[in-house]
């Protein structure tokens, strides 16, 4: 079906698709897709721009790519997540190494335009660079760039100064989509240059708006959604278009809104997040129907879930997961998790997967939603710290088995089968005739039970709260699997054999049966397996993890070609890679990663990490005789398998020690809060209108503080008034994200500090915006004739992140108002906030704290005449105190050593602290609320082989006593290989 005239006239001009337009055009609509015409096939090659053009088209079994079936296996990374462009690629390699065809990502609007018309997207913006990257990789790209994104990040990606612009965000409002058409015509000028469809680079679908589950009934919402699909379309983005629906509403199906007369270049998709408490719902197209069952909403269009739960996010105090931060969310949403989730989905018709999160990250500087603290580890199967957790070990064999096994791409309900004590899902493929079964466990206890089959009754076992995929009359290569009771995840051919893995849990035992004629010859080629002969069939048994891989190797007279079994439980199956290359497809058993394959004659180059002591084992085209691993020769041999092996072990990473941190200066700062302050040059706070929501107070004036262009970090006000003799007491309202937080002043001396609550797990822990007023006695001693100076520091977090369409990011940051007791005087009020934003590490990275404007956070700052203290400290006092320190590490140049930050203290005092590394905001600690004590340190912004700076702003609350207490450095994890890391620049200043 045609997604352009171009792409159309490519697709019909193809008799085995037999495409045309519309279908997809909503109930009733001329039927579009080809579900017959499409035989089950092998999968499209991996992607990457190869100056070729290609189609997409799709029938409601699955994307269609050159006529080739795909099923999407994508995962979620947001690069600005990551700020050090090295390591977009060690994520991505690592994502395609274990089953990923797509990567899935976000363009955070406010992360490029610190200012209305101003963009940056060079450095750690450059999103021209990360797709490069994601084709050399081999990765489709799924391009999310808005305008609005959720995200958790602020404003839902919408930057600051929108908030004080005209017009009703997300509507067809007209001043709205001038800022719209403006960052889309950004976004779209480099997306169009990395299209899949003209082979320009791999991006192979395109998202606008996201989770818009407001204005659908009406004309301002069909009018804003048929208005961004006009606009993409108008800048020459070409490959499907999507929403992704908040919460399975069967919003913007297609149909649902004007798109000019094109048909059929709109997906249908939902997300979901069920709790692991629940039972893993049935979303597809077989499960539960109507506008509000899945993907049953669109039946026309394949079956798409742009986000499902890869974990889960976690707010200030860590309300999500009872204090235990993201361990507790990875030990939750674990891999068994995963497979009965996941599983379940792909038993209901779903072949469009992106897992949200893959790779978290970090919402370093200010970037985070009010709803999440720095860490947005997510509890994903990748780290915060990049490494590959349990949780991968479903990722990575679903992603290789629906990648390698064509038969997951087409099929249908079939006869509903029961087993005692699980929900059992029957599929077949109605090309080949392979059967699907897809048993789960929704119980605590273990079950074991008879599970009916095309092939026979199977004795499984099924853990609790987990599940089993099994297949019955699967082809393997030239041959056909009766049945196993073992999970397929890959079917490839190397040279001149078939190679089948099966993966199940440790300890379990595989019972497979082949068809094969009578006489076949069967080689145990481990001592763990098992083998007999039955007539036609042959019958073999392997306990799953002892041994770590086991191969037995079947071949016959009446066929040419073996057939290589190869036998693993969870951690030996990711241990197994494949890699296509032109000269044929490589599997490489043993590392931790393996990041690329090239054959070059008799010789494989491959590159990876190592972690522990490993054997390395290939199998590749024929005539391979040499093996080059990192660049050196390694010596091997040839095994009855067919495979190179090396003849020892090569070792495990090298130690790598991190220095004890000492050496620490100090310096007070705060001078804002003393009465002969000169604040001449700050900007006089003296509006009396906003664009804001929140109402301005009666009399003015305004004080927000977007309205005077602060949008990111601390704001400072200096109201001068004269006369304070009358006066009892001060109050004052203000209104920030979670863990806002007021200190206050008069003449220099403390009035107090104000701390919004810490969200509870029932009713506040998605609020975006908190708002009170606090009142502050004056002391007798502050009351005097005369001129006096009020100071107020607010950290008033981030802007709240506007899911409901309502404007809700506009709402007031800073103070909003100040009130006298017993005088009113006529207050003349100064604000500042952060400076210009930082040419490099961009307008989410600075506040308006003194020591930030003076650049005491930047690398080579003279601090020689600071006062020398050490850690643990004990003070009391209220305001700003910086700590600076640099440190050298010295990491093997061939080692990846992901470091992070600890900081940890008596848990009742009330302080919290930024974190700049080498000039960059790594984030913010508050030291009684958590969870979160160690920040990442992302090598590139820390120079792993050279000197760093860091400092600490430290905000002590007048109400205890503050530190910081222990500040160290942990050693996250590290492997030998890794990639080449850029320095990612550090100006001081």
């Amino acid at each position: 079906m045609a997604l352009s005239r171009r792409t159309f006239s490519a697709l019909a001009g193809s008799a085995a698709l037999g495409l045309a337009l519309g279908g997809s055009g909503g109930p009733g609509a001329p039927s579009a897709y080809a579900a017959r015409s499409v035989p089950t096939g092998p999968a499209p090659a991996p992607p990457r721009a190869d100056g070729e053009q290609h189609t997409i088209g799709y029938d409601h079994y699955s994307l269609l790519v050159d006529g080739r079936r795909l099923v999407v296996w994508s995962g979620e990374m947001h690069p600005f997540r990551l700020p050090s462009p090295s390591l977009w690629r060690d994520v991505l390699q690592k994502m395609r190494a274990h089953g990923y065809n797509t990567v899935s990502i976000y363009v955070a609007w406010n992360y490029h335009s610190p200012a209305p018309g101003s963009y940056d997207f060079t450095g750690v913006r450059d999103l021209d660079l990360f797709l490069r990257m994601a084709a050399e990789t081999g990765l489709y790209v799924i391009l999310r760039p808005g305008p609005y994104i959720n995200a958790e990040v602020d404003g839902g990606g919408f930057p600051g100064w929108l908030t004080a612009t005209h017009g009703t965000a997300r509507t067809d409002d007209p001043t709205y989509l001038s800022h719209v058409d403006e960052w889309l015509t950004q976004v779209d000028r480099i997306a169009r240059k990395h299209l899949f469809t003209q082979g320009t680079g791999t991006i192979l679908l395109y998202q606008i708006e996201n989770e818009y589950d407001s204005h659908v009934g009406e004309a301002a919402g069909r009018d804003y959604m048929a208005h961004l699909y006009r606009k993409v379309r108008a800048d020459g983005i070409d490959v499907p278009l999507f929403h992704n629906d908040k919460g399975r509403n069967g919003y913007w199906t297609p149909g649902s809104f004007d798109t000019g007369g094109e048909r059929g270049g709109w997906l249908y998709g939902f997300d979901g997040y069920p709790s692991p408490a629940t039972t893993p719902p049935d979303w597809g197209h077989y499960g539960r129907g109507g506008m509000k069952g899945g993907a049953t909403a669109s039946p026309s269009t394949p079956g798409f879930v742009p986000e499902f739960g890869g974990g889960w996010f976690d707010p200030w105090g860590g309300a999500w997961f009872d204090g235990k931060g993201y361990a507790e969310a990875r030990r939750t949403r674990d891999a068994a998790y995963e497979r009965r989730f996941y599983l379940t989905n792909l038993a209901n018709g779903l072949t469009l997967h992106n897992v949200y999160m893959t790779f978290g990250g970090t919402s370093w500087g200010w970037l985070p939603a009010p709803v999440v603290y720095t860490s947005y580890d997510y509890g994903a199967a990748i780290d915060e710290g990049r490494n590959v957790t349990d949780k991968i070990a479903p990722m990575h064999q679903i992603g290789h088995l629906v990648q390698r096994v064509p038969d997951f791409a087409k099929l249908d309900e079939a006869d509903a089968v029961k087993a005692a004590g699980l929900k059992v899902y029957h599929l077949t493929n109605p090309d080949t005739g392979t059967h699907v079964y897809v048993a789960r466990n929704d119980g605590s206890g273990t079950v074991t039970t008879t599970l009916p089959t095309d092939a026979g009754d199977l004795r499984i076992t099924v853990p609790g709260k987990d599940a089993k995929l099994l297949v019955t009359g699967l082809r393997l290569g030239t041959r056909t699997l009766k049945y196993s009771t073992a999970q397929p995840s890959m079917c490839l051919r190397a040279g001149r054999q078939d190679i089948a893995l099966f993966t199940g849990r440790r300890g379990d035992m595989a019972e497979l049966v082949l068809k094969c004629p009578d006489g076949t010859d069967v080689m145990r080629l481990d001592p763990e397996a098992g083998w007999a002969s039955d007539g036609n069939d042959v019958h073999v048994n392997a306990p799953l993890g002892q041994g770590g891989l086991t191969r037995v190797l079947v071949r016959d007279g009446e066929n040419d070609t073996p057939l290589l079994l190869l036998f693993a439980d969870d951690a030996t199956s990711v241990r197994l890679f494949p890699y296509d290359t032109p000269t044929g497809t490589v599997l490489v058993y043993g590392p931790a990663l393996l990041r690329h394959v090239e054959v070059r004659g008799s010789e494989v180059h491959a590159t990876g990490d190592i972690t522990g002591t490993t054997v390395l084992e290939v199998w590749g085209p024929r005539g391979i005789r040499t093996l080059v691993w990192n660049g050196r020769t390694v010596p091997t041999r040839v095994t009855a398998s067919g495979s190179l092996m090396t003849t020892g072990l090569l070792p495990a990473v090298p130690e790598v020690r991190l220095p004890e941190l000492g050496g620490w200066r100090m310096r007070t700062e705060n001078p804002e809060a003393g009465p002969g302050f000169d604040d001449s040059s700050w900007k006089a706070a003296d509006r009396t209108t906003s664009y804001s929501t929140t109402p301005v107070p009666g009399g003015g004036p305004v004080l927000f503080a977007d309205d005077y262009g602060f949008h990111y970090g601390d704001v400072w006000y200096r109201g001068t008034f004269t006369g304070s003799s009358d006066i009892e007491e001060v109050s004052l309202a203000y209104s920030s994200g979670t863990q806002g937080l007021l200190m206050a002043w008069l003449d220099g001396e403390p009035l107090g500090t104000h701390r919004m609550p810490v969200p509870d797990k029932k009713t506040t822990i998605r609020k975006g915006s908190w708002a009170t007023t606090v009142a502050f006695p004056v002391r007798e001693q502050l009351r005097s004739p005369g001129r006096h100076v009020l100071s107020v520091l607010v950290r008033r977090m981030q802007h709240d992140e506007d899911g409901t369409a309502h404007d809700t990011h506009k709402a007031a940051r800073g103070l909003t108002a100040a009130i006298f007791k017993g005088a009113s005087p006529k207050v003349s009020w100064r604000i500042q906030g952060e400076g210009a934003p930082d040419p490099v590490r961009g307008p989410l990275n600075n506040g308006g704290l003194y020591g930030e404007r003076e650049g005491w956070h930047l690398p080579g700052f003279p601090d020689r005449d600071w006062e020398t203290v050490s850690f643990p400290r004990s003070v009391r006092r209220q305001g700003v105190t910086w700590y600076r320190t640099d440190f050298r590490l010295s990491v093997p140049a061939d080692v990846d050593a992901s470091v992070g930050l600890v900081l940890e203290d008596d848990p009742n005092r009330s302080y919290r602290a930024q974190i700049f590394l080498n000039g960059w905001n790594m984030g913010q600690y508050i030291n009684d609320v958590g969870p979160q004590h160690t920040f990442v340190l992302p090598n590139g912004i820390l120079r792993t082989r050279g000197n760093n700076t860091l400092a600490l702003a430290v905000l002590s609350e007048l109400t205890t006593l503050s530190g910081p207490g222990k500040v160290r450095l942990r050693l996250w994890g590290t492997a030998a290989g890794g990639i080449p890391v850029n320095t990612v620049p550090s100006p001081g200043r």
